[in-house]
């Protein structure tokens, strides 16, 4: 393996070597069969994980359209994973989005990749959740957004308190989603809605 794929910034070589410790430290033996290409694994899987690191929210932001169209847009359900930066353990979840334009509307399938950004990274929910608002509220130009995440942390679920089925939800709020609540209440309205 080399120390570095093509474009991806990540010591790959780094990555293994410090796994291979991790399972000596544990009192396992990384050259079993069933360990051997483990290290190899882990750090192709973090560079995965966390290509968020590399990749500019700006570029899914090109992608608009000038549209008369001031109205609320929402999409629900966009799935995602990220990893908590306490435990470097998963947690993985749905994001809702809604927007007011403010004289042009991005494609549908832009909003997936800025969630998928800022989750593709070291994070913890409450920062995710403001990341995906702001860059909205001040890169679209929205009038108004509103942004609710809903995860179970493995952090959670699987070691320390161990409360399997907890769903930690957050919200973020910009513009006049924030200042008029007639607004919040249409938008929240559509983003709970089953």
């Amino acid at each position: 393996m080399s120390a570095d794929t093509p474009d991806s910034g990540v010591d790959l070589e780094r990555i293994a070597s410090a796994i291979r410790d991790i399972l000596v430290a544990i009192g396992e033996d990384p050259d079993r069969p069933g360990l051997r290409e483990t290290p190899d694994r882990v750090a192709r899987m973090y560079a995965e994980l966390f290509r968020g690191l590399r990749d500019d929210p700006e570029q899914h932001l090109q992608a608009t359209f000038d549209e008369d169209h001031h109205e609320m847009v929402a999409l629900r359900d966009i799935s995602f994973n990220s990893m908590c930066e306490h435990h470097l353990m998963p947690f993985e979840g749905k994001a809702h989005i809604a927007y007011i334009p403010g004289g042009q509307v991005l494609g549908l399938s832009k909003l997936a990749r800025i969630v998928d950004v800022f989750a593709l990274r070291p994070q913890v929910q409450e920062r995710l959740t403001s990341q995906i608002a702001d860059v909205l509220a001040q890169r679209l130009h929205v009038k108004g957004c509103a942004v609710v995440l809903e995860a179970v942390h493995t952090c959670m679920t699987c070691r320390g308190v161990k409360k399997p089925g907890s769903v930690m939800v957050t919200s973020a709020l910009r513009g006049i989603m924030h200042t008029n609540q007639a607004t919040r209440s249409e938008a929240l309205s559509l983003l709970h809605q089953r």
